[in-house]
């Protein structure tokens, strides 16, 4: 029995410790229902009140005949007259309708320059219908901008800190139509996995199974899962909803290795594994030294003081041993076996191409 214990005992440490924690997700961080989406809106509008700083009128001509347009709407008529004014500018606002976004309710709207003006801020932004895909006005945009940024200017010398040409204006939209979606009169729902994955599919689908103890999911593609709703939960879909987006999931993620190779980020997937093979790194490093010198003549004599080049031109090599890269490594004895050569981001980038192409890598190399 003491001989049972002990055995039983060291097998349950062994799972304690040996075994890898699972990195568990909730549903509601790995998918989304298909339906419950925001929605983009545009418009154009003209900003005023700019310190000077506005478009100018005789380059930009929308700018003119928008302000023109408006002027005429609100009873002044100055066509053909000459303009002269640096506190308009043209601009153009966008903003996200949210999902089941109610009329009335505010949203943030961006503001964007069109034209050469140098800055927005101190401009306020007059009455912009926002407009939807299918040309409908679902949101109307007016208030005073918050620039981010700012540009200051002399004779000689000007100074620009961020962007001052967009804007935001917090709550400066009301939302004027909303989307018909009645999310409880629905029999079926699709889900959409942010990271298509066959496996991830599978395993939503099985956790929803088997919370509502009904075979009512179904994974239909890498990225789908079709949910049909169980006679208990009809009108109620948001409780359903609820319970469902709080089961907890391990999602399964494919060896990947992602390089940006203007910033030499590196980022490698947990499951990156790579074959033996064998990796060199060297770098030829070439240095040429000017000591030019002066040469004077000899007193009282007819020579001339000159300069004579004096150039030094060195070759240095500095190349490193082959490393062997065992077969079946894990990420972290990958990182450590490159870090040992030596190299900086740029030519691990390299290198990890040309074990890439020699097929010893089992992973997707994708370049940013």
């Amino acid at each position: 029995m003491s001989r049972t214990f002990a055995a039983l005992a060291a097998a349950l440490m062994f799972v304690m410790t040996g075994t890898p924690a699972l990195s568990m997700s909730r549903i509601k961080d790995l998918a989304t229902v298909e339906g419950v989406r925001q929605n983009q809106l545009i418009g154009y509008g003209l900003v005023v009140g700019l310190n000077g700083t506005g478009d100018t009128l005789n380059n930009i001509p929308f700018t003119k005949q928008s302000l023109t347009a408006m002027l005429e709407r609100l009873g002044v008529n100055i066509r053909g007259q000459a303009i002269r004014t640096g506190n308009v500018a043209a601009v153009m606002v966008t903003a996200n309708l949210p999902a089941f976004g109610s009329q009335g309710t505010r949203i943030d709207v961006t503001v964007s320059a069109m034209g050469d003006s140098k800055s927005l801020q101190g401009g306020t932004l007059l009455v912009t219908p926002l407009l939807g895909a299918d040309g409908n006005v679902y949101a109307v945009a007016q208030g005073s901008l918050a620039i981010g940024g700012f540009q200051a200017e002399g004779d000689a010398a000007k100074i620009t800190r961020g962007v001052p040409t967009v804007g935001r204006i917090a709550n400066g939209a009301l939302i004027e139509r909303e989307i018909d979606f009645n999310l409880n009169r629905l029999s079926q729902l699709r889900m959409a996995l942010r990271n298509p994955d066959f496996t991830t599919a599978k395993r939503i689908a099985a956790a929803v199974n088997d919370f509502i103890g009904a075979p009512t999911a179904e994974p239909l593609d890498p990225s789908t899962i079709q949910l049909s709703i169980p006679p208990q939960f009809h009108g109620n879909v948001i409780a359903l909803l609820t319970d469902i987006e709080q089961l907890q999931v391990e999602p399964d993620l494919p060896a990947k290795i992602v390089i940006d190779e203007r910033s030499g980020i590196i980022v490698m997937g947990r499951d990156v594994r790579v074959s033996m093979v064998a990796v060199a790194q060297g770098n030829l490093t070439v240095t040429i030294t000017e000591t030019p010198q002066v040469s004077q003549p000899l007193p009282f004599s007819r020579g001339t003081t000159r300069t004579v080049p004096r150039t030094r031109v060195g070759v240095q090599e500095d190349g490193k041993k082959l490393a062997v890269v065992d077969e079946g490594v894990s990420l972290q004895q990958l990182v450590d076996g490159l870090n040992s050569l030596g190299i900086g981001p740029r030519d691990l980038i390299s290198i990890l191409q040309a074990i890439k192409a020699s097929g010893a890598i089992q992973a997707d190399i994708e370049v940013m």
